[in-house]
């Protein structure tokens, strides 16, 4: 801080919403820069389990201001339910949480499209969550989108529902034979919608600026990781969004020049939803030991995750592109059941050793990883608060992260509870 970035360093699922709550205990603003509804924040302290979609982390940490940047894709519904569910766990939000007029709006043609456009795709489906991220992000490129700034103007939100809402019904009754969807029911939700969160609505560039010159601390906060960056990521499995730390700046309305340290979040082990090229990914039965003993299934969309063995390439890659300063390393108490701990080190693909992660999707798909081993530690790290009292194999294994990727690990999560992290 004043200006740190927090970003998913694999596929997502890396513990973000843990680490961005403990981070927000020293902040004073908690800005969430890219994607949508899809996202899946757990947050767990003293017992009470909180999971949020749209509203960022920082939002259980009384002192904290959170913002919803212009990256963003607000499916309202989803919003609403978030606001009512915090405010009857007794969290305040008015006056804490502000949402970017220039942000998209995820309208319901545009889930429509998403579960019938992955529907046809058969056995090359993606793995998309069905929320209707990507054809708004695709509205939004196509400069066809609704902000939440025109449901200001009823005129003009008409204007463009019909427009927008015309192209979405030829393709959902013309092409796939849905029935089509009614324009006032749409009209009327949105209008009432834009009653309900009138007072939420700001300039979150100006906010935030304006925050920065003062002094105040801010982290930015992304929703899922590097490696599902539609530019960085592992095209196409990818989302539709900038998840990797760029993405803060034109998410957020920040010059690069405020940015003062980026934190990559990676998991002791690696996972990842849907399809796609996974390298060091288990046999069937390891991932369902993972999946027992670490509870890995998507907060958003409650599927199995992937599990597989950490890679130090990803990890490599991930901080050149982000400009990692540090790591918080998470989940390594999952790891206390394993006799032997792997570490892929490299990929071999038709004789040719790969140090750098490609992209070319043959060698993901076929290359083999070429892994390191370690010994496990074999025994509950789940109290440990003090990174010397970690068993020694635990700390080697850190320190070989370390320097597989030539950066600091500085904050260590050995369980769910905000308290249950080694600080370095």
């Amino acid at each position: 801080m004043p200006v740190t970035i927090v970003v998913g360093a694999q596929w997502g699922d890396e513990g973000k919403g843990k680490i961005v709550d403990l981070l927000s205990q020293d902040a004073d603003v908690v800005a969430r820069y890219q994607g949508g509804a899809n996202a899946g924040h757990t947050v767990v302290h003293e017992e009470r389990k909180t999971v949020l979609h749209l509203i960022p982390s920082g939002i259980l940490s009384p002192s904290c201001v959170c913002l919803l940047g212009s990256g963003m894709v607000i499916d309202p519904t989803q919003l609403l339910v978030e606001i009512e569910e915090l405010e009857q766990a007794g969290v305040a939000i008015h006056g804490r949480l502000f949402i970017s007029h220039q942000a998209h709006l995820i309208m319901p043609y545009h889930k429509v499209l998403d579960r019938l456009s992955e529907q046809s795709l058969g056995q090359k489906a993606i793995g998309v969550t069905g929320r209707g991220i990507g054809p708004a992000y695709l509205d939004k490129y196509k400069r066809v989108g609704i902000r939440i700034v025109d449901l200001l103007d009823r005129d003009l939100f008409l204007e463009k529902l019909e427009t927008a809402l015309e192209a979405a019904n030829r393709i959902i009754h013309g092409v796939y034979g849905e029935p089509e969807l009614d324009k006032q029911e749409i009209l009327d939700y949105y209008l009432s919608f834009d009653q309900r969160i009138d007072p939420f609505i700001t300039d979150v560039s100006v906010y935030l600026n304006r925050a920065i010159e003062t002094g105040k601390r801010v982290l930015c906060e992304g929703a899922q990781g590097t490696l599902l960056d539609v530019d960085w990521g592992t095209y196409p499995f990818v989302t539709s969004s900038n998840p990797s730390a760029g993405g803060a700046i034109t998410g957020l309305g920040i010059g690069p020049t405020c940015i003062n340290k980026v934190v990559g979040v990676i998991k002791a082990y690696t996972t990842r939803v849907g399809s796609g090229p996974f390298p060091t990914e288990f046999n069937e039965e390891l991932q369902e030991y993972m999946r027992a003993i670490a509870g890995e299934f998507g907060a958003t969309t409650g599927r199995a995750r992937r599990c597989g063995w950490f890679d130090a390439l990803i990890a490599r890659y991930s901080a050149r592109v982000n400009g990692v300063e540090s790591w918080a390393l998470t989940k390594m108490d999952v790891l206390s059941a394993f006799d032997k701990i792997k570490v892929c080190t490299a990929y071999e693909y038709k004789g040719k050793v790969y140090h750098d992660f490609p992209a070319e999707a043959p060698v993901l798909e076929r290359g083999a990883p070429v892994y390191e081993e370690l010994n496990g530690w074999n025994k509950p790290i789940n109290e440990v608060r003090d990174f010397a009292n970690l068993p020694r194999e635990a700390r080697d294994y850190v320190e070989f992260i370390e320097l597989m990727t030539g950066k600091r690990v500085s904050l260590i999560s050995v369980g769910r509870d905000r308290k249950a992290t080694i600080h370095r």
